[in-house]
């Protein structure tokens, strides 16, 4: 290579960068080119002050845009703005153009907020309880995501694998729409899974919206810094490069979901409705107002003038609020189609298969995941929890020891390393796992899960006085945990203790009406001792929970005999 080639191919790179340039073919690079005026005019002004001290301002304040040093960025473009262009400082003349600065700072303020929100979609109770897109309230089997439905893809039956209050299996995977699923009533609804720390605000815009609102206040202890009340939109509407980066700022920075509406119509009209960009920003507007049939018709007409992955995940999310899974699956496969290979279409039809039951299909498909990249955290443990549930821990373990190689180090996963170690029959490593799990622990619910899984262990060697001290770990770490008290009840009453018993299923059963094990062993003990209505309606509730249960089944058939000779 000859001397001098390093300094040309050094300012390319940098260019390139500037203008907004996609750095790969990745579908998530749709909001690289925003920093358009910020990028050219930093570009600009790479020329240092007279005397060649220093470097320029912008210029640092973008080099630490790109190194992520997001405050110190907006502090830059702060002390930038304050001061007047062309004032003289030691050493020459300052020229740079404050829509620049401006620029800049806005997107730093924008970046620390940003949350993707393909992935990240809270629903609330309001949403859940008071949902009138519907189309049909009586949805056939299969099409819907309201519905539990039974396992359509031979999965393993609830007896085995635990089950949610919205009757899903649980995955391996904890995603938002996995914590809890769809509530039956207000009471369930209102009622957190766990803990407060899975709560679900009662709206989507009082949880995570509100906080990010919060986050903003905190970024500008002075005050804001666009005052929007008294922002013209139809100037800045003009201006393509500021509105892009205005908009983030006022719709992620602000959560001013009007005006940042506002801002998308009257850009998209500037545009003559040709930007694809503008019509994906109107859409998901709408979405966060709740109107899902204008964001689809902005999301489609979006993806005629420009074929993005992004959109497409999109218009997914659209449907699946609408409860229309099969519409959003046949949506991933056409852009299977046109995107062949692409990892975020493929997940989110595995995604879709397991809201839906379809356990079998749900890991045909993550296994087509791992296949294009054999790196997906979410695929693997989805997998790895799969095999564990269908009696095939020693394959588990393989699947969670790669998630060990890969770096991923936190108490759930040693967790389910125990547990996988424990069912395969290697017992060196079972304790070991479960220590280093509780010491990775980073609330009380999480040593909870431990202790309970420690009790487990315990039962399975025999030793039921450990078992009894874990599960009372348990509810001191977490005094809402169902399966404990089930369990804690049947070990009181293997020592005869009926009342204590009888108290802890009642308490499980009320914490968890979504579980069969409560409502059957409280039907066995109530037959027991005779109460023989309490443990027929007990019976019904366990049927109703997991309707092939044999041996409920088998008692409501005695207990009908026996109601039939009286």
């Amino acid at each position: 290579r000859r001397a001098g080639s390093a300094g040309p191919r050094r300012s390319l790179l940098f260019l390139r960068h500037q203008l907004g340039l996609p750095r790969s073919a990745s579908a998530r690079s749709a909001r690289v080119g925003l920093l358009g005026a910020a990028g050219a005019a930093a570009a600009a002004s790479l020329r240092c002050p007279a005397g060649g001290m220093g470097l320029d301002p912008l210029f640092q304040a973008w080099s630490y845009f790109r190194r992520r040093k997001l405050r110190q960025c907006s502090e830059l473009c702060s002390e930038l703005l304050e001061r007047p262009p062309g004032e003289q400082v030691p050493g020459g003349v300052l020229l740079y153009p404050v829509q620049a600065a401006w620029s800049l700072k806005t997107r730093a303020l924008t970046e620390m907020v940003y949350v993707d929100e393909i992935d990240m979609d809270e629903e609330g109770i309001a949403e859940m309880l008071l949902d009138e897109n519907a189309i049909a309230q009586v949805a056939r089997p299969g099409t819907s995501l309201k519905l539990p439905g039974t396992s359509q893809g031979g999965g393993p039956s609830p007896a085995v694998r635990p089950v949610t209050q919205s009757g899903r299996p649980i995955t391996g995977f904890v995603r938002p729409s996995t914590q809890s699923g769809r509530p039956s009533t207000m009471e369930q609804a209102i009622r957190t899974p766990r803990t407060g720390l899975s709560a679900r605000p009662i709206t989507s815009a009082s949880g995570r919206y509100g906080r990010l609102g919060t986050a903003s206040m905190l970024t500008n202890p002075d005050g804001p810094f666009i005052n929007l009340s008294r922002l013209n939109l139809a100037k800045y509407a003009q201006k393509p490069k500021l509105a892009k980066a205005l908009f983030e700022y006022i719709f992620y920075h602000e959560n001013d979901v009007k005006n940042a509406l506002d801002l998308a119509a009257l850009a998209t009209e500037h545009a003559q409705f040709k930007d694809w960009w503008w019509k994906v920003q109107i859409g998901k507007c709408y979405y966060r107002l709740g109107l899902f049939r204008e964001a689809e018709k902005q999301f489609k007409s979006a993806l005629k003038q420009q074929d993005m992955v992004d959109t497409i995940l999109y218009l997914a999310k659209v449907y699946l609020r609408l409860d229309q899974p099969v519409t959003a699956m046949n949506l991933f496969k056409q852009g299977l189609d046109r995107f062949p290979g692409e990892v975020t279409l493929i997940c989110g039809i595995a995604r879709i298969h397991e809201e839906m039951n379809n356990i079998s299909s749900a890991a045909e498909y993550y296994k087509e995941v791992l296949k294009q990249d054999n790196t997906h955290v979410e695929a693997i443990a989805c997998i790895g929890s799969n095999h564990f549930y269908s009696d095939q821990p020693e394959i588990a373990l393989r699947f969670y020891r790669r998630l060990l190689q890969m770096g991923v180090y936190n108490c759930q996963l040693f967790n389910n390393l125990g547990l996988c170690c424990f069912y395969a029959q290697q017992y060196d490593m079972t304790l070991s796992s479960f220590e280093r799990a509780l010491f990775l622990a980073e609330n009380e619910e999480e040593a909870a899960d431990v202790w309970y899984n420690l009790g487990h262990v315990a039962v399975g060697i025999g030793d039921l006085n450990l078992a009894y001290q874990c599960f009372k770990l348990t509810l001191v770490n977490n005094n809402n945990y169902a399966e404990a008290y089930n369990n804690l009840a049947v070990l009181e009453m293997q020592k005869g203790h009926i009342e204590q018993a009888r108290a802890l299923l009642q308490t499980a059963s009320s914490l968890a009406p979504h579980l069969y094990e409560p409502h059957f062993n409280f039907a066995i003990l109530s037959e027991k001792v005779g109460d023989l209505q309490r443990s027929y309606t007990a019976a019904q509730k366990s049927e109703e929970a997991f309707p092939g249960h044999v041996d409920t089944q088998q008692l409501l058939k005695q207990l009908k005999q026996h109601f039939a000779m009286l």
